[in-house]
């Protein structure tokens, strides 16, 4: 059906750009949400016809394509790939299982670390790390691991926008707002995102602390996991640092961190040949490139939208509903991006309402931060809501279910609502007392 409206659409006489552009960035997002497994697909074809309908220019589509972000996001992807392999983040877990005082703390110990490690690795990543672990302690205690699963990856998506490469959200907003690394910490001389999102954990660490209330004994896991080697633990520090440095002379955000992120990787590559004699092409092969083509068409389809007009329009619209009342405003932005990213991927709606939320903050002439920030904490943390709201849950649950466990969706969301309400709500009022306008 969709083919065939596209064949007519090409078939028929010349449409008006802006026309063309709107209608095949509909039916894309449209199609994500129906075919979510064939998303890679569905977001490269949309972006081919729209430089095949003469919508946009090649060269328009090209530089539409964040670079430094696809940058940021494929080297991190390899370093976090021998991250993985070196083991160091389940030896941690086990360390942390054997020092708890009883398994109620092991378990937020462990969720706790999740959140550490996604906050510099991506979420699906961090979920592969750590979840044999708490499959471990779980079949050691002879409970169902569901809740703690759920546990871990929604503490792996809270945590993946507290800095510019915990996750594709935040790497977006960077982007955007040309905010280098340090900029998640302090921005313009105020405490910028990772301390909303940190103030969001520790509230609902209460929540999570309900859910695992009855765990009382104590537990020892026997230790199994060694630490192939340091190195990989080294080189992400390193590349940490390299990033907070480059904020001194790369202060527009617009090559160093992509440039860095991908020496780093061939590092990486270099090291796993040499050391772990794994073929390069091997690792390279083994990488997320589904999401990487993935963001590329989304890029070149957001792109298209705003070269022909229509973020102008959709802000004017936004700005016109609110009027002077900025505070409705935001609020409006933050939980309406919250409900939608629990059925939505946060990365192609954020990639369409990050420049909406600019021109919005043009339009009430106010610092654009308030909207950005409000703007990645309902989206990044609203996949949190239900199984399907974002990769790591589908992960997660596709794990207990080799496991035996399937998760209904009344058992995501027991637990994920409230988790959600409660991180977004402390993180929405942080950003709010601190961005407001004065």
């Amino acid at each position: 059906m969709c083919l065939y409206m596209v064949l007519n659409m090409l078939k028929s006489p010349p449409m008006e750009p802006r026309i063309i552009a709107i209608t095949l960035f509909i039916l894309a997002y449209v199609l994500f949400v129906v075919l979510p497994a064939k998303r890679t697909i569905v977001a490269v074809a949309a972006s081919l016809l729209v430089v095949l309908t003469g919508t946009i220019t090649l060269k328009q589509s090209f530089f539409a394509i964040n670079w430094n972000v696809m940058g940021i996001f494929v080297g991190t992807l390899v370093v976090a790939d021998i991250f993985m392999e070196s083991r160091v983040p389940a030896w941690l877990a086990e360390v942390i299982v054997n020092k708890a005082k009883n398994t109620t703390w092991a378990i937020l110990l462990i969720c706790l670390l999740t959140g550490i490690i996604s906050a510099l690795v991506e979420n699906v990543a961090t979920v592969l790390i750590v979840a044999p672990i708490a499959l471990a302690l779980a079949k050691k205690l002879d409970i169902n691991p569901m809740n703690m699963m759920i546990g871990i990856v929604i503490s792996s998506n809270l945590q993946g926008c507290a800095t510019l490469i915990g996750d594709p959200p935040s790497m977006l907003l960077g982007g955007y707002a040309k905010m280098t690394f340090w900029d998640f910490f302090f921005y313009n001389g105020k405490p910028s995102i990772f301390f909303a999102v940190e103030l969001g954990a520790l509230a609902s660490l209460a929540v999570l602390y309900f859910v695992f209330r009855k765990h009382r004994q104590k537990t020892n896991l026997i230790a199994v996991e060694k630490v192939k080697s340091w190195i990989p633990t080294i080189l992400l520090v390193l590349l940490i640092v390299a990033l907070a440095m480059s904020s001194f002379f790369d202060t527009g955000f617009s090559y160093a961190a992509g440039i860095i992120c991908m020496v780093f990787g061939i590092l990486s590559l270099l090291w796993g040949k040499y050391v772990n004699r794994v073929a390069i092409i091997k690792s390279i092969k083994s990488l997320d490139w589904d999401t990487t083509f993935f963001l590329i068409g989304v890029f070149v389809l957001v792109g298209s939208v705003t070269l022909t007009g229509w973020i102008e329009t959709i802000s004017e619209t936004l700005s016109s509903m609110v009027g002077t009342n900025i505070f409705l405003g935001y609020t409006l932005l933050v939980f309406i991006a919250m409900f939608v990213s629990a059925f939505v991927d946060n990365v192609p709606f954020l990639a369409a309402m990050l420049p909406v939320a600019i021109a919005m903050g043009e339009k009430l002439n106010i610092d654009p931060s308030l909207l950005l920030f409000g703007l990645l904490i309902g989206a990044s943390l609203g996949g949190n809501i239900t199984p399907i709201g974002a990769a790591a849950n589908i992960v997660g649950c596709g794990l207990l279910k080799k496991e035996g466990y399937n998760v209904r969706f009344r058992d995501f969301v027991k637990i994920g609502l409230p988790f959600t309400l409660v991180a977004v709500g402390a993180a929405y009022i942080f950003v709010w007392l601190v961005w407001k306008p004065n």
